[in-house]
C-alpha cells in the first residue's frame, strides 16, 4: 500500500511515476450535490407555480375528498391524508425520472 492511496479518499487511484503520485479517475461526489439543488430548484419552482395558479385548479388541494377534519365545540383537527398521499407519489415520481 503506497502512502498517497492512505491519505486519499478511497475512490481516486493513484499511481506512482517517477517520485510523484498521480490521480487518476474523477471524484463525483459534487455531481450527487449539484443534482440535489436542481431538484430542489425544480420542486420550489412547481410549488410556486401550484401556490399561484391553485385557485384556478378544478379540485382545491388541501381540501380533497379522504382529508380529516373533525371540528369539536372549541376546537378542530385538520390532516390532509390524500393531500399527502398525492403529493408523496408526485414527488417520489419526480426524484425517480431525476435519477434516471
Amino acid at each position: 500500500m503506497s502512502v498517497a492511496s492512505a491519505v486519499l479518499p478511497p475512490v481516486f487511484v493513484t499511481q506512482y511515476t517517477g517520485g510523484r503520485y498521480r490521480i487518476r479517475g474523477n471524484y463525483t461526489g459534487e455531481h450527487g450535490a449539484s443534482r440535489v439543488l436542481i431538484a430542489l430548484g425544480v420542486v420550489l419552482i412547481a410549488a410556486g407555480v401550484l401556490v399561484r395558479f391553485a385557485g384556478r385548479l378544478p379540485f382545491k388541494l388541501g381540501r380533497l375528498p379522504g382529508d380529516i377534519l373533525i371540528q369539536g365545540k372549541h376546537s378542530s383537527f385538520y390532516f390532509p391524508l390524500t393531500t399527502c398521499i398525492l403529493l408523496s407519489v408526485a414527488l417520489s415520481l419526480l426524484l425517480w425520472a431525476l435519477r434516471r
